[in-house]
C-alpha cells in the first residue's frame, strides 16, 4: 500500500515522501479500515523529528487520528461490517492507504460530517475529554482555563467545558484574530486573554470575581505554571498536557498548593494501554 513515509527514519517536512509499506492484515479483534482522511497533530512532528517515538506495538507509520471505511474484519469481530463509515484513534499508521486498529478504537462516522471533519474528532475530543472530565473533574457552573486555546485539543476542550455547563471559559492564545475567533466560534470561549500581553491569571480572577477557577487545562508549562497555580480556586485542579515553553519551572511557592489543596496531575493519552483507552472511548 502507499503511505507518507521519512526518508532516513527522521527529519524536516522535506523528508516526507510517498512510498510503498506492508498492508496490515487484521488479528481476530481488528479491523481494516481504507483511509479517506486523517489528522495532523503536534506529535506527528515530534515524531518525524525523531522526539517522539510510537508506543511499543504500534505503526512506525505517522498518524493517530483518521477516517474512512472498514474493508476487513478480523474472526472475532461481530460489531461491524465490510463497507461502514467509521472514524477512529490508533497509535500510529494513519498516513496510509489502509489501517489496522481494534474494534474498540472506532466509531460510526455521523453523516453530516464531512470525511475530513470526522478525521479531525478522535485524538483532539479524547485528548480534551480525559484531561477536562475524567481527570478534571469538570461540573456544571465550574469556572475553566484553557490555554492553547486555538489548538485542535484548546478548541475541544473549550467546547466540551462548554456542553458540560461551565460558567466561564477562560482561552490564552497570542494574537486578537485568534482570541476573536475563539469568542464567535460555537460553543467557543466566554473570554480570552493574550498571554503576550496579558497576565492572564489576573484576567481569570476580573472574569471570576476574584474566586479563581476549578479547571485549568495547560499545555505550556514551564512559563505558565505559577499564574497557573495563581488563578486556580480552592481544590482547583489542573491537567498538564505538554510542556511547548520547557519543563523546568526554577521557583514556585509551594504554600498555594498546600493552602488551596490543588490537584496538578499529568496525562498522555496515546501511551495508555488498549483497554484504558477502549474504556474511554466508550464512555
Amino acid at each position: 500500500m502507499r503511505a507518507i513515509l521519512v526518508k532516513g527514519g527522521k527529519g524536516s517536512a522535506e523528508s516526507l515522501y510517498i512510498g510503498e509499506a506492508p498492508a496490515p492484515t487484521p488479528s481476530a479483534t481488528e479491523v481494516i479500515v481504507k483511509i479517506k482522511a486523517f489528522g495532523l497533530n503536534r506529535m506527528d512532528i515530534s515524531q518525524r523529528e525523531g522526539k517522539y517515538p510510537p508506543p511499543p506495538g504500534s505503526s512506525t507509520i505517522l498518524g493517530v487520528e483518521f477516517s474512512g471505511t472498514v474493508s476487513q474484519l478480523g474472526s472475532d469481530v461481530s460489531s461491524w461490517k465490510v463497507g461502514d463509515e467509521v472514524l477512529g484513534l490508533a497509535g500510529g499508521g494513519a498516513y496510509a492507504e489502509f489501517i489496522g486498529v481494534n474494534q474498540t478504537h472506532i466509531i460510526p462516522k455521523p453523516p453530516h460530517l464531512t470525511w475530513a471533519e470526522a478525521a479531525s474528532i478522535p485524538e483532539v475530543f479524547l485528548t480534551a475529554f480525559q484531561a477536562l472530565v475524567v481527570i478534571g473533574q469538570v461540573k456544571k457552573d465550574d469556572n475553566v482555563l484553557v490555554h492553547a486555546g486555538a489548538s485542535g485539543v484548546g478548541v475541544s476542550a473549550i467546547q466540551l467545558a462548554r456542553i458540560y455547563g461551565a460558567r466561564t471559559v477562560t482561552a490564552t492564545t497570542s494574537t486578537q484574530e485568534k482570541i476573536d475567533w475563539l469568542l464567535t466560534l460555537p460553543n467557543g470561549a466566554t473570554h480570552a486573554a493574550n498571554y503576550k500581553t496579558e497576565d492572564f491569571a489576573a484576567v481569570v480572577k476580573q472574569v471570576t470575581e476574584s474566586k479563581g477557577v476549578d479547571v485549568v487545562i495547560d499545555f505550556v508549562g514551564q512559563t505558565h505554571f505559577n499564574k497557573n497555580i495563581d488563578a486556580m480556586a480552592t481544590d482547583g485542579r489542573m491537567t498538564m498536557l505538554s510542556l511547548l515553553s520547557g519543563a523546568v519551572v526554577e521557583s514556585v511557592n509551594l504554600v498555594p498548593i498546600l493552602y488551596k489543596r490543588l490537584h496538578i496531575e499529568g496525562s498522555t493519552l496515546r501511551s495508555r494501554s488498549l483497554e484504558y483507552q477502549s474504556d474511554l472511548i466508550a464512555r
